[in-house]
């Protein structure tokens, strides 16, 4: 999710409070203006409803592949579905109630490669999908509205990735480790606090020599659990960059720059970070936008929810997404 800049030279409501602010002070105090002629049904919803299609047929080939069964695809799809949903509505229905002009979510299927699996082709990622974004058109006009737009995305997702995480714990089973190998966690999934805790409080112990073999809503879970973390880091435009912009604007540059050399480091030991170090580097170049009023103040209720956002990325993170190494990927 990333910000337009905002308007060149002073804005008039710098040092201000908005409760005191007049109309021709705050231009976006009757909502955003609007920006452009009215746009067609293509471009209002049609290619949302195009790309959310795609993304789910994607989603279903993929758990279809993985498990051999389209009633599993079907249930990955709505079970994943549903936590990316969520994530992008929270962000978007917090622009509508902050009259920030956002479109609906863009869900972006997965790439498919002909390299072998169901009809010779395997989808990269394997889920089917890199996930979803909105794209905000309009200057952010306080900081409040930003860290509620920020937020309210991995909130939602997370309110939503719970239960789904129950579900698939349920449905997990432990098998013995496949080809003979050594038991490995979750089978080749480096778990989450979170998913640990839940797994110990309903799977119990793991048993010696034995692997979760986790089904499509673990799958969905842990994917969700993913997305949280990734865009909780405090870097750049991501989620957590604008929530921590909006708690400590002044040292938000040095905590973005700090991620990601958090993120490089991790790149060093697994290389599964490597798109995403990538990444985080073309969103962490720039300094974070200011708002239009950046003086206005947040409050103790905002800062806590903030300290628990936080406390979420904490438990939805992994260092370990894929548990492979440099070294098992160009032999001893």
């Amino acid at each position: 999710m990333r910000f337009p800049l905002p308007p060149t030279g002073p804005h008039p409501t710098v040092g201000k409070s908005e409760a005191h602010l007049t109309p021709e002070e705050d231009p976006w105090a009757g909502g955003f203006p609007e920006l452009r002629p009215r746009q067609s049904g293509w471009n209002r919803w049609g290619r949302h409803v195009v790309l959310f299609a795609l993304t789910a047929i994607s989603v279903c080939l993929a758990g279809a592949q993985r498990s051999g069964d389209v009633g599993e695809g079907l249930k990955l799809t709505v079970a994943l579905i549903s936590i990316l949903l969520s994530h992008e509505m929270g962000h978007y229905l917090a622009c509508r109630y902050y009259r920030v002009d956002a479109t609906l979510p863009f869900f972006i299927p997965g790439l498919w490669l002909p390299l072998g699996g169901l009809l010779g082709w395997v989808a990269l990622p394997f889920v089917g999908t890199f996930g979803a974004v909105i794209r905000i058109r309009s200057p952010i006009p306080n900081r409040k509205a930003l860290f509620d737009i920020g937020i309210a995305g991995p909130l939602a997702g997370f309110v939503v990735c719970l239960p789904v995480l129950v579900l698939g714990v349920l449905e997990a089973r432990w098998i013995p480790p496949p080809n003979g190998g050594e038991g490995t966690e979750y089978l080749g999934f480096g778990a989450p606090l979170l998913f640990q805790w839940i797994v110990d409080l309903l799977q119990g112990p793991s048993p010696e020599g034995m692997t979760l073999a986790i089904g499509s809503l673990g799958l969905a879970a842990w994917f969700g659990l993913l997305v949280t973390a990734l865009n909780m880091m405090p870097v750049g435009q991501l989620d957590g960059g604008h929530v921590t912009y909006a708690l400590v604007r002044g040292r938000a540059a040095l905590i973005s720059r700090l991620g990601i050399v958090a993120c490089l480091a991790l790149l060093y030991f697994h290389p599964s970070w490597l798109l995403w170090s990538l990444l985080l580097l073309l969103l962490g170049r720039r300094p974070h936008p200011p708002t239009l009023n950046d003086h206005a103040p947040l409050g103790w209720v905002r800062v806590a929810v903030g300290i628990l956002g936080f406390l979420v990325f904490a438990v939805s993170f992994t260092p370990s997404p894929f548990l492979f190494t440099w070294r098992s990927l160009f032999g001893e």
